[in-house]
């Protein structure tokens, strides 16, 4: 366990946060949008993380004007510009007319921390949608929807992903923490940023970023010590874009390990020798997938309990999302 003091920080700074804004499909959530009348409802999204999100359903389909039920749109073209096309009526094109909804909703939208999209949809799938030749023929390679593409142009920060990739925990787990760090980035510029400000945020994501992307975290680093005569917006700028880059990395076993190594290394001078043995036998059972992360952070927590230190005491990385959504349990 946490020491009181750490449970309540990191309770504190959730609750701060309150119930962050997520546009998501809507059919995800039950909403009967699609195609057929009928919808894809995630109980992960649905239940799970709508305890923590406030999300904003966008159907753009239906945004366009599209009846339900409707024919089917689907991809035709070459990768870097497909055409979304009417399946039985091929003259249908709405590609523009989802291009200027994105840029509708991105407009609308500019406050969000994150957005669920519905996976293999012409209009909103992220990766991999299915796209066709102009004989009828299915392309090698396949597209972004349309939709999707040019909000995620417009909003190149904001954390994405798709509803059947978050059953992946690796990935789930690399999504939820992407989107509350950058509710945490966007409640530290409502308040007022500064150089000290900024300082502090990277070294409360010290062992975060060491996590998925140790070189991008040394970079990010030098950036903020040599930057003390760019305008602070600059370097703000600078500072988030390599961050949510960085944090999209997923974390190996690897990493983590190294983490976990590095700041049991605080505990070295008050643990006994047993003590010490048991820590590093549990990373080294974790590292080769005998237990899960949630085994070693669970002892390293009990030992700071009993020997508190401020430095790892606001450290993300030991409580990056919601303790009850159990995200470590499975990686």
């Amino acid at each position: 366990m946490m020491t009181t003091r750490q449970q309540n920080s990191f309770q504190d700074s959730f609750e701060q946060l309150g119930k962050i804004k997520v546009a998501i499909s809507g059919c995800l959530l039950g909403q009967e949008v699609r195609f057929n009348g009928g919808h894809k409802e995630s109980r992960l999204c649905s239940r799970e993380l709508s305890e923590y999100f406030d999300y904003e359903p966008v159907c753009p389909e239906v945004g366009i004007g599209l009846g339900v039920p409707r024919q089917t749109i689907r991809l035709v073209g070459e990768p870097s510009d497909p055409q979304a096309l009417g399946s039985t009526h091929a003259e249908h094109n709405v590609t523009q007319a989802l291009k200027d909804y994105a840029d509708l909703q991105a407009d609308r939208l500019g406050d969000i921390c994150g957005y669920i999209f519905m996976q293999k949809s012409p209009s909103c799938g992220v990766e991999r949608v299915k796209l066709y030749r102009a004989n009828g023929a299915p392309h090698d390679d396949g597209a972004m929807g349309i939709y999707a593409k040019r909000f995620i142009e417009r909003h190149p920060l904001v954390p994405v992903e798709e509803a059947g990739r978050l059953n992946d925990a690796v990935l789930r787990e690399n999504f939820i923490t992407r989107v509350f760090a950058y509710a945490s980035w966007r409640a530290l510029c409502a308040e007022g940023l500064s150089k000290h400000a900024l300082v502090k945020f990277h070294a409360r994501y010290k062992y975060q970023l060491m996590a998925t992307a140790p070189a991008d975290y040394q970079r990010l680093g030098r950036l903020l010590a040599t930057s003390h005569q760019q305008p602070l917006d600059e370097v703000a700028a600078q500072y988030i874009s390599g961050m949510m880059l960085a944090l999209k990395k997923t974390a190996t076993r690897k990493s983590h390990c190294n983490v976990l190594q590095h700041i049991s290394g605080y505990l070295k001078k008050v643990l006994s020798s047993d003590e010490r043995q048991e820590m590093q036998e549990l990373i080294e059972q974790y590292r080769t997938g005998l237990v899960p992360l949630v085994v070693p952070l669970t002892l390293l927590k009990h030992h700071f309990r009993l020997h508190p230190h401020s430095y790892i005491a606001q450290q993300v990385y030991l409580q990056p999302h919601p303790q009850r959504l159990g995200l470590r349990n499975s990686l």
